[in-house]
């Protein structure tokens, strides 16, 4: 299984592909070449593996952002 999660862009090289992302307080470096749309400050990306692998809107960020949030607090 995959799980994809998204981070907000908070630095981006164009020059050498890559952004810095933040998710759940975590920074981290990850690699842009898949998305064929200009990547900015303040975007969201799905992210697996260390490569962003699409763009998502906010709205669809903040709901998978809270339903992660709410798996991680379960008790297994």
């Amino acid at each position: 299984m995959c799980l994809g999660v998204p981070g907000k862009v908070i630095e981006v090289n164009t020059q050498e592909n890559w952004a810095v992302i933040e998710a759940f307080g975590v920074k981290s470096r990850i690699y842009t070449p898949l998305i064929e749309e200009e990547v900015v400050l303040g975007d969201y990306l799905m992210v697996h593996a260390g490569y962003a692998i699409g763009k998502i809107d906010t709205e669809e960020a903040d709901r998978t952002l809270k339903l992660l949030e709410e798996i991680a607090q379960i008790d297994t």
